[in-house]
């Protein structure tokens, strides 16, 4: 009694499906050939993340109560023009003295130079000139023409 209750719950199926369903052939399917897609890690890429887990471990593991408090001093000695020679003997007194400085410092030094040429420039020493313009701008009667062109 129970078999027919349940048969009777069941959805009714189509008759055309129930026709196709049961004329079914796996004869009529296609030959196809299955390629594996996933390729599973290589060595390397094991180790690798191994390692990365390790470092991990590592970092969050990490205990800074451990650590030993220092004091660092920092000592910057740059050598005075007065005590540089260059390698042909010369007084540093010249150019070649900028080879023994940081690269900043000859920059900070350019930087100075062309600034104190700005501010004591003298343009009193310059020529009179006429200023002659020789790419006239159009009128608004060529650039009409040529829009409508």
């Amino acid at each position: 009694m129970s078999a027919e209750a349940t048969l009777k719950d069941l959805p009714k199926v189509d008759s055309v499906l129930k026709e196709q369903l049961e004329g079914f052939s796996q004869d009529k399917l296609k030959k196809t050939d299955t390629t594996e897609k996933t390729t599973l890690p290589t060595k390397e890429d094991v180790e690798n993340e191994k390692q990365h887990d390790k470092l991990m471990h590592n970092i969050e593991d990490f205990r800074s109560d451990r650590l030993k408090r220092t004091s660092t001093s920092e000592k910057i000695v740059l050598p005075t023009p007065e005590g540089t020679t260059c390698s042909v003997g010369c007084s540093a007194s010249h150019a070649c003295a900028d080879s023994f400085l940081a690269p900043d410092i000859i920059a900070e030094k350019g930087q100075q130079a062309l600034c104190e040429g700005i501010e004591k420039f003298d343009p009193s020493g310059l020529k009179k000139t006429a200023t002659a313009e020789k790419n006239t701008l159009p009128t608004k009667e060529v650039i009409e023409a040529e829009k409508k062109a």
